[in-house]
């Protein structure tokens, strides 16, 4: 049973992945249900509320800010979800084959516009969402395909989000809503003092099904081979 914030990130080291947005999408959820079902259910969870204890919303910062062993991102089925650093190497491990950046661009296998944010990133270090479109030069007809590469670099685990920031004004004030700050994985990860450790994809590949269907009995192997792939 999940009353609070403790007990939700001791559950996820013990199921080492879990999607975020209070939806299984067929695979697992700690959290299986959203804001439009929560007065069925009888728990102290509740979307939205602004409790940092007991709002699932506020968790996703809260593992980034407060944690070294939990990641959060959009990882699965383009959409949010939490690893565990126990578990992060196996699905890097299938999401990026072995491959730099570098050379999964020249591969043809990821955008233009994502190797222009992955740069930004990359030569910056950890950057909020408005800075990144800023120094990207990105306007608004440039939303829909940026929006893509965003996706695109964290489902392919060469970027993640790593906490939230204010923009600032000229006398340095934060102001407004905040802003995702992301980082690449490997800066993440060495910042929690963390290595990935190399793995063989197709052991790995194994372990996370197993995994999965221990979670869920009733997962399907096509589910679970996009949730693995992404």
């Amino acid at each position: 049973m999940i009353n609070n914030f403790s007990d939700f990130c001791n559950a996820m080291l013990d199921c080492g992945f879990s999607m975020g947005g209070g939806n299984a999408k067929d695979i697992f959820a700690l959290i299986s249900y959203g804001w439009n079902e929560q007065e069925l259910i009888d728990s102290p969870i509740k979307w939205h509320t602004g409790d940092a204890e007991t709002d699932p919303w506020e968790w996703r910062m809260r593992v980034l800010e407060e944690r070294d062993d939990i990641a959060y991102s959009k990882v699965f089925f383009r959409t949010s979800g939490y690893i565990t650093k126990d578990w992060y190497p196996y699905f890097y491990a299938i999401r990026r084959q072995g491959e730099t950046f570098e050379e999964t661009y020249e591969n043809g296998t990821i955008s233009h516009t994502a190797k222009q944010v992955y740069e930004i990133i990359s030569e910056n270090g950890a950057t909020a969402l408005h800075e990144i479109k800023q120094m990207g030069g990105f306007k608004k007809e440039d939303n829909s395909a940026f929006e893509r590469a965003m996706i695109e670099l964290q489902m392919r685990m060469f970027v993640t989000m790593s906490g939230r920031m204010q923009k600032r004004n000229k006398q340095g004030e934060g102001y407004g809503w905040s802003s995702t700050v992301f980082t690449t994985v490997e800066d993440f990860w060495n910042t929690r003092n963390v290595t990935l450790q190399d793995i063989d994809a197709n052991e790995a590949y194994t372990k996370i099904k197993e995994q999965i269907l221990r979670l869920n009995s009733e997962a399907t192997m096509k589910k679970i081979d996009k949730f693995i792939k992404g």
